[in-house]
C-alpha cells in the first residue's frame, strides 16, 4: 500500500499543532486540521480518513467531484478552498459543506440561490487579500463590513469567518503581522454576527504564526500528502 506514510504524516502535523497550541496558550480543540488534498488521488484521501482525518480541502472542482464520488461511503466534511468561477457555483453549492474563497457578491448570491433546500446552510468564509497582492483574489479589510452585511442576508449561507493567504515570509515574527490583522478583523465582525467563529489561515510554512494569532483552521497539504503533482489536468 503506497499511502502508509500518510498516517504518520498526519500524526506529525497534529503533534506540531499541539506544540503550537501549548506554546501560545491555545486550547487544542480550537484548531482544526484541514487536509488539502488537491492533485492527490481518492486513495490518498481514504488513507488520511482512516488515520482519523475528517475535514478535507479541495481547490479544483472537477477533481473534487470525482473524489467525492469515489469516497461517497465516507462521512467526509468537504471544504472548497480554490478560486470560484460563476459557472461552477451550482456544483459547489450542491456538494460542499464549506466554501473558504468567497470574495464576490455575484458568486455569493449564486451559492445561496443554488444551495439545495434539503441541505443545511453552506458555511462561508470571506477571502481577504490581507497582503494586498495584485496576483491574489480577496476583499480588502475596508470592504469587509459591507460585504459581510450582504452575506448575512442570504438565508442559504451561514457566515462563519474569514480566510487569508498572506504573502510568503520566512521571518516567524513578521509572519504574525497579517494574521494579527485578520484576527482583529474577525473580532470586529463578531460584535455584529454571532455565527462568526472561524479563521482559516496558516499553511505548512506559517502554521505556528497563524495559530499564535488565533487561527481556527490550518490548511495543510504537502506535509501530509507530499509534493503535489500539477501535471494532471483539472
Amino acid at each position: 500500500m503506497p499511502y502508509t506514510h500518510i498516517a504518520q504524516n498526519i500524526a506529525t502535523v497534529r503533534d506540531q499543532i499541539k506544540q503550537s497550541c501549548v506554546q501560545h496558550q491555545r486550547q487544542l480543540d480550537t484548531v482544526t486540521l484541514l487536509a488539502v488534498s488537491k492533485t492527490k488521488p481518492a486513495e490518498a484521501v481514504r488513507a488520511a480518513f482512516e488515520a482519523g482525518q475528517v475535514e478535507f480541502g479541495e481547490n479544483y472542482l472537477q477533481e473534487a467531484l470525482d473524489k467525492q464520488q469515489a469516497l461517497a461511503d465516507l462521512p467526509i466534511v468537504w471544504h472548497f478552498i480554490g478560486p470560484i468561477q460563476s459557472n461552477k457555483t451550482r456544483a459547489i453549492a450542491e456538494h460542499f459543506d464549506w466554501v473558504h474563497s468567497v470574495d464576490r457578491l455575484k458568486v455569493a448570491q449564486r451559492l445561496n440561490d443554488q444551495r439545495p433546500d434539503h441541505l443545511p446552510p453552506l458555511n462561508i468564509c470571506l477571502q481577504v487579500n490581507i497582503s494586498q497582492e495584485e496576483s491574489k483574489s480577496g476583499l480588502s479589510l475596508a470592504e469587509l463590513p459591507e460585504f459581510a452585511a450582504q452575506i448575512a442576508q442570504m438565508p442559504r449561507l451561514c457566515l462563519r469567518g474569514l480566510m487569508a493567504i498572506p504573502a510568503p515570509c520566512d521571518n516567524p515574527v513578521l509572519q504574525r503581522k497579517p494574521f494579527a490583522e485578520m484576527k482583529q478583523a474577525l473580532l470586529t465582525l463578531q460584535s455584529q454576527y454571532s455565527s462568526l467563529d472561524s479563521l482559516s489561515m496558516g499553511m505548512t510554512d506559517d502554521m505556528d504564526a497563524a495559530i499564535a494569532e488565533g487561527s481556527t483552521m490550518v490548511r495543510i497539504g504537502t506535509a501530509i500528502f507530499g509534493a503535489r503533482d500539477y501535471t494532471a489536468s483539472h
